[in-house]
């Protein structure tokens, strides 16, 4: 359990790349998530 392995996998520079992963990062912000990602 690295936590590099852990930041370059679900990272929120890494979500941000994709239009999948910006959708994660909107909709953990509509429900009102204190950490959007890892």
């Amino acid at each position: 359990m690295s936590v590099v392995r852990r930041k370059r996998t679900h990272g929120f520079l890494v979500r941000m790349r994709t239009k999948g992963g910006r959708a994660v990062i909107a909709a953990r912000r509509a429900k009102g998530r204190t950490r959007l990602a890892v």
